[in-house]
């Protein structure tokens, strides 16, 4: 769609803070309760990623600009909220502020694997992933999706309603990074605190970046930057700076993104040339043509 959405940490945050909300509120049986929490930071997030596809697209205001403002406002909304008194507890003699607990109907355990374990959301995951490619690739609302962004013209002239593609791909694309963190409240934290995990919005980017916006790509770049990770408290032990895997991860989405736009401009070129020496040739057999006849 060529929209870049910047704003995936103001969504994430208001979509986990109501969702913890929400679902410490209410005592449902397990299926229940963990599904209402999923579909209420689905749309918390979708809600709050439609602010910029409205200004996008009603006002002509970049999704950008509009999307940095939101996340600060976010920011200071759930801050506000999580006050003791509002939405928010504070245990007595701790300095961390949080959501209550959710009921353990709510949880979703985790899944062993290796020597460690993994949230059960993961599941979730891989068939959102899947749904993505799908809708992307087979249907009609992915054709359009598509042809928008290769042409806001031309598949406007061809029938499609653009600016609600694009809101709605900012409402979509809200809704899918309310999800963020979804497998870390249900399966680790149980509520949100102003101690719960940040920094996903520029991984998400720089996945979405490493995979070319295709699931399963998107899916190895995943592995290969939690290793990353993980491999930084290992070099911390023996005495490397860890700073040193925050320079390699910089350096491999800056060596990617240069990678890509070489061959970009590379085909382009082959194209051009291509289409060139095609011309050429229909221009040439008539005028051989209509020596032969004279």
């Amino acid at each position: 769609m060529l929209l870049f959405n910047i704003g995936i940490d103001g969504q994430y945050r208001m979509a986990v803070f109501f969702a913890a909300v929400v679902g410490g509120a209410v005592t449902l049986p397990p299926i229940l309760h963990v599904t209402l929490i999923i579909i209420v930071g689905a749309v918390v997030g979708g809600l709050w990623g439609s602010i910029a596809g409205y200004l996008k697209v009603k006002r002509g205001i970049s999704e950008v600009i509009s999307n940095i403002m939101l996340n600060v406002i976010a920011g200071g909304l759930v801050a506000f909220l999580l006050q003791p008194g509002r939405l928010g507890e504070q245990a007595d003699g701790s300095n961390n502020l949080n959501t209550p607990i959710l009921a353990t109907s709510g949880w979703m355990p985790t899944i062993k694997f290796l020597d460690g374990e993994i949230h059960s959301f993961l599941i979730v995951s891989v068939f959102i992933g899947i749904g993505y490619w799908v809708l992307l690739n087979k249907s009609v609302f992915g054709f359009n999706l598509r042809s928008t962004g290769m042409s806001f013209r031309a598949a406007r002239a061809g029938g499609v309603n653009a600016p609600r593609m694009i809101f709605v791909t900012m409402a979509l694309s809200g809704a899918i990074a309310g999800l963020t963190g979804m497998g870390t409240l249900l399966s680790e934290t149980h509520s949100y605190s102003i101690s719960f995990p940040s920094g996903y919005a520029l991984t998400g980017l720089a996945l979405a970046l490493l995979g070319r916006n295709h699931p399963v790509g998107i899916a190895f770049a995943a592995f290969f930057w939690a290793f990353l990770d993980r491999s930084a408290g290992v070099l911390d032990l023996n005495g490397v700076p860890r700073e040193i895997i925050t320079i390699m991860q910089g350096t491999i989405v800056l060596s990617i993104v240069v990678a890509y736009e070489l061959i970009k401009r590379i085909n382009q070129k082959q194209e051009q040339r291509l289409v060139g020496n095609a011309g050429i040739e229909q221009i040439s057999v008539p005028k051989a043509e209509s020596e032969k006849n004279a």
